[in-house]
């Protein structure tokens, strides 16, 4: 290849099509993950940034508009500018790849963008650029933003050089600091009034280009509208060998084009299409950038610290520490938070039923709506503590390290290192674990560790499990050493997590099979968390947890209210007269419909050793899994203030008998009642974000009966294997 083939050549498109739904041009700020893609569009869009879902996907959207400052003394122009989620191809292997392609070309419903902003990382060029090279190939006006220019300092490639190598224009920045911000949005502008598209001179294989031209003539005529020129239709035909595959997750692929690329693909017979397309694009790249770019003191330090960090020993030791401190903040340092929130809504109940007159009214404001929303807001200190702590992780740069590190051990279960993150966040809440699943990028990923994390022991399930070691298994020690009741909390905890893996492994050869695809992630050079984009992040995500899945939890809290609520008992006692209230309490709880459907429940649930008064706590469990110990405390006329550790109800659950004389509950149908929980999706909070998440209730519905299923098979198995060998 000549010099000047080198040089991108500039064909005569013509203008993009212009201004989004709005009126207003739309630009798509696009880049690899952490190259400071989304501080450069929080720079753009300042405190005008929006949140909501790409079309069809539940994937964020994070748009907003833009006053770009110009040259000389004109207007700002006006534009609305949208987040492409972070992608290293358009190879469409994963959501964000697709989300990417269809925002580039504007598929889907979404509106094509006027012009393209990709933000490359200055320490990591060749790499990002192969993503510039590719939407370069498809004909979308381009401005290269040179970003982090401040990390590869005396290495940093020349902004006017690399333009000219690829034809676009280039300007370096600083996101982080606002640095070339400006330059770059006169830049932007004149861009957006002169659009010019540029195609570099990649030299393919004469036998793959007549390979593409086959799949070209069967592309869609809509994907060609606009700029129909044999470049594109090639492009289009590169990108379809590379992306349409028998086990892909694209959506609206015509069979014809399906066809058309397994029949080239077939009668390339040994050849590695892949290779070939990758590496004629790499090989562009590699001739012409070494003298652009060198190594420099940043990349030195990255290195030596990843020795450490990335070493099989080493590295597990400071993950296990960090992750300590991560499990160690959503127990104890959200504790005050949670029981904070807990108290002001008991005494607002409290307020509320002191000053309001007796009645259905009054209970239904106290313990459905105002505990309804205290249930959804319960859960916000951990949210936000995870977000924070993982926005920190994530732009420090050690989070891909963690992914990394962990995908030797995730990969065998047909998953990647990060799922291992969400995964052990739900040892704290499922809530927060199942919206951290978003860093993942397969859909298929992300759909498996969603039903897998409820398998995990959160803190919900503490106090039941306290209350029953406590009222059942005496506090002996084994071998004169260790605690009883601490070794089971511990063996509880070692169960729900084999489980999961095992789940993990069954549902990702069954249900949500799929190809192993490798864990692709570029390891960004260590820096300083952006304290603004770590806040602005975590509480956005917080604002989409209360608005959205908020909702739903405040609706089931309301509904189960009302189930175990009525029909009522007449004439209920003061409240002053405590004994008889809490008599009066569990009569009608026995004979609302929640006890109905307890006492229905009591023939399927026998078998694992439970009479209906368990039923009940079930049922009263959708609410919170905490909440079986306050249920009890009402069946057992203790009162719903009671909490697992209280002596009056351990006693009362002990005392209790059957008809026969045999106690209800005995330590085999405690430890049967454990494997239950640790196993039932009983948690309306879960399924509701579940389904937030999928967009639908197929999931929630799957995860629901899958795991309810596993519950009772497991507990049937401890209960009935235990009496046979004279357990019970």
């Amino acid at each position: 290849m000549t010099e000047g083939g080198a040089k991108a050549a500039c064909h005569g498109d013509g203008p993009a099509r212009k201004g989004g739904r709005s009126g207003r041009p739309t630009v798509a700020v696009v880049g690899n993950p952490n190259t400071g893609k989304t501080t450069l569009f929080n720079r753009l869009t300042g405190q005008r940034a929006r949140v909501g879902n790409y079309p069809g996907v539940t994937v964020d959207r994070r748009s907003g508009r833009a006053r770009l400052r110009r040259h000389g003394h004109g207007p700002p122009l006006e534009v609305e500018v949208f987040d492409v989620p972070g992608c290293y191809s358009l190879s469409a292997r994963s959501a964000e790849e697709e989300i990417a392609i269809d925002a580039i070309l504007g598929w889907k419903g979404n509106p094509r963008p006027d012009l393209v902003l990709v933000v490359v990382d200055a320490t990591q060029l060749v790499r990002n650029l192969y993503l510039v090279v590719q939407i370069l190939e498809l004909g979308v006006p381009v401005v290269l933003a040179l970003n982090m220019i401040d990390e590869a300092g005396e290495a940093a490639p020349d902004p006017r050089a690399l333009g000219t190598l690829l034809g676009v224009t280039c300007v370096a920045t600083n996101a982080r600091l606002g640095a070339g911000v400006e330059e770059l949005e006169s830049v932007v502008a004149a861009a957006l009034a002169r659009p010019v598209v540029t195609r570099p001179r990649v030299e393919y294989a004469a036998e793959l280009l007549a390979d593409a031209g086959r799949v070209a003539d069967a592309l869609p005529e809509q994907w060609l509208a606009g700029v129909a020129d044999d470049a594109r239709r090639t492009a289009l035909a590169l990108w379809a060998l590379t992306s349409v595959h028998d086990d892909d997750e694209l959506v609206g692929i015509p069979a014809s084009l399906r066809e058309r690329v397994a029949e080239v693909r077939k009668g390339a017979r040994r050849r590695d299409l892949d290779a070939e397309i990758i590496g004629a694009r790499y090989g562009f790249l590699d001739a012409h950038l070494p003298e652009l770019f060198a190594p420099h003191r940043t990349t030195i330090v990255t290195e030596r610290i990843d020795r450490v960090l990335l070493h099989p020993v080493t590295g597990f030791a400071t993950f296990l520490a960090v992750m300590f401190v991560v499990f160690q903040s959503l127990f104890a340092w959200a504790d005050p938070a949670i029981g904070m929130i807990e108290k002001l809504f008991g005494a607002a109940g409290a307020w509320l039923t002191a000053v309001l007159p007796p009645g259905v009214i009054t209970d239904l404001v106290v313990q459905g709506i105002v505990g309804g929303v205290g249930n959804v807001l319960v859960f916000l200190p951990q949210i936000l503590l995870l977000f924070f702590l993982l926005g920190l992780l994530e732009d420090s740069g050690y989070l891909a390290r963690v992914a990394y590190l962990m995908d030797r051990v995730m990969k065998s279960l047909g998953l990647h290192g990060r799922a291992f993150v969400p995964m052990l966040s739900g040892f704290a809440c499922a809530i927060p674990a199942i919206m951290a699943t978003r860093t993942m990028e397969r859909r298929r990923d992300r759909l498996l560790t969603m039903m897998v994390i409820p398998l995990m022991t959160c803190s919900a399930r503490l106090p039941v499990y306290t209350l029953i070691i406590g009222a059942l298994f005496p506090p002996s020690r084994k071998l004169g050493v260790v605690p009883v009741q601490g070794l089971l909390m511990v063996a509880m905890y070692a169960f729900s997590t084999v489980v999961a893996l095992v789940a993990a492994g069954v549902l990702g050869r069954t249900v949500l099979r799929g190809p192993n695809v490798p864990l692709i992630l570029e390891l960004p050079p260590y820096r300083l968390p952006l304290l603004s984009s770590v806040v602005q992040m975590m509480w956005q995500r917080s604002k989409l947890f209360l608005s959205e899945a908020g909702t739903m939890i405040l609706t089931c809290t309301v509904l189960l209210w009302a189930l175990l609520s009525f029909p009522k008992l007449p004439d209920a006692p003061v409240v002053t007269d405590v004994p008889a209230r809490a008599a009066w309490e569990q009569a009608s709880l026995e004979q609302s419909f929640g006890g109905r459907i307890g006492k229905t429940l009591e023939p399927v649930i026998a078998p694992l050793g439970f009479d209906w008064k368990i039923g009940v706590g079930i049922v009263g469990a959708f609410a919170a899994r905490e909440v079986f110990v306050s249920t009890m405390g009402v069946i057992y006329g203790v009162g719903h203030e009671a909490d697992e550790g209280d002596l009056a109800l351990r006693d009362r659950l002990r005392a209790d008998v059957r008809p026969d004389g045999s106690p209800v509950y005995s330590p085999l149908v405690g430890f049967s009642l454990m494997v239950f929980f640790a196993l039932a999706c009983q948690c309306m909070s879960t399924l509701a974000i579940v389904r937030r998440e999928t967009d639908g209730w197929r999931w929630p519905g799957f995860l629901f009966a899958y795991m309810t299923t596993l519950a009772w098979v497991v507990s049937f198995t401890v209960y009935q294997g235990g009496r046979l060998i004279g357990l019970g």
